[in-house]
């Protein structure tokens, strides 16, 4: 009898010939998130725009799907097509408030939009391999505003406990990209005391290029006005008034023009998916392939490069010579992965299974071996 995570793998046919172990570039997606998109633009193929209204409840149906997901409220997300375009609607409110401290580990979306406002970004440095939280102590570390980190890094794979960071803010804003987490491990704006989180939808969270969310508290709504408006950033936007704007209290005033519905549907439809397989199950089997796989590696005498124990996550950087011929290896025997400067990064999601790890370290194996001695 084959088990529950044998079933969805059904839910994934781009699945059926190949070991596919790259979510942190980019997820399959599950049938039901393809079907919420294609029904969308049959509506419209079907009515134009006459499902304007139907649509509108559909997307606030969404939002609240969404918000429910990392804890917040419906009022606190905003949807974006991307992490970048999150990440600068925070710094549009946080950025005058003084300096970051973040991390040399960070994919450059997290820091470039500070940098480009002139806010200073402090690096802190990466201990092995894993940010050390004494580092971001405030009697320790450089003065800042706000702490800016990825819950988990792209780069080696590093998890950082939320909870713990939280703990020691001391009043500095706490900004969280969760790109590499969100749809992988269970997220709580609230309890982590995040004050800010973006992420994109295409990675873990199996939901496609062009969505993605964003968390601001409502404390910081209320102070902070937006950067960039539209006409639907107001509260009352069928009203047409080109003199006057009373903006929204949500965050909904950043979506400043007509959605993009099919977009926010797969969104919705992605999150609603991994909430049916209940997110502290995702998180378990994405961790106990990791730990197949690194441990299937170190018996091979491959160097694993990213951190363990509670550092752990969906990915595993592995030391390989020449990685740009590695990856080609693999691709051309159907195993997908990510080149690194230091080796590949293998990711395991849900949809993956053993068999799929097993591929993959045979097929290493098999490259080791071709290598001239």
């Amino acid at each position: 009898m084959g088990s529950v995570w044998d079933d969805v793998r059904k839910d994934f046919p781009g699945l059926e010939s190949r070991a596919y172990l790259n979510a942190a570039s980019g997820s399959p997606l599950p049938r039901p998130v393809r079907e919420a998109a294609e029904g969308f633009y049959r509506d419209m193929e079907a009515t134009g725009d006459n499902g304007w209204d139907a649509w509108m409840d559909r997307l606030e149906d969404a939002r609240r799907k969404v918000a429910a997901f990392v804890g917040a409220e419906a009022e606190e997300i905003a949807f974006v097509p991307n992490t970048s375009t999150g990440m600068n609607l925070v710094v549009d409110l946080l950025a005058d408030e003084g300096p970051v401290l973040s991390d040399e580990l960070e994919f450059p979306t997290v820091t470039l939009p500070w940098i480009h406002r002139g806010t200073s970004v402090v690096f802190m440095p990466a201990v092995e391999g894993v940010l050390r939280l004494e580092s971001f102590q405030a009697a320790q570390a450089p003065r800042a505003a706000t702490i800016c980190i990825s819950h988990v890094q792209f780069s080696n794979g590093c998890r950082s406990d939320l909870d713990a960071f939280a703990a020691i803010k001391e009043g500095r804003r706490f900004v969280v990209c969760g790109s590499q987490s969100a749809g992988a491990f269970p997220i709580d704006v609230r309890r982590s005391g995040i004050d800010a989180f973006v992420t994109t939808g295409h990675k873990w969270l199996c939901a496609g290029y062009g969505t993605g969310f964003a968390f601001v508290r409502r404390e910081i709504l209320a102070q902070k006005p937006p950067r960039a408006v539209g006409w639907m950033s107001g509260e009352r936007p069928f009203e047409f008034d080109n003199r006057r704007l009373e903006i929204k209290q949500s965050f909904s005033r950043s979506e400043m023009g007509c959605p993009a519905f099919a977009s926010v549907f797969a969104l919705g439809a992605a999150v609603q998916y991994l909430d049916g397989l209940g997110q502290a199950a995702v998180a378990e089997r994405v961790l106990a392939l990791n730990m197949y796989l690194t441990s299937r590696l170190q018996r091979r005498d491959f160097e694993v490069l990213s951190p363990g124990g509670d550092h752990r996550s969906g990915e595993t950087l592995v030391a390989v010579p020449d990685p740009a011929g590695a990856r080609r290896f693999l691709a051309e025997r159907g195993v997908f992965v990510t080149q690194k400067a230091e080796g590949l990064r293998v990711a395991t999601h849900f949809y993956n299974n053993e068999r799929d790890v097993d591929a993959c370290v045979e097929t290493l194996l098999a490259y080791r071996a071709g290598l001239p001695r």
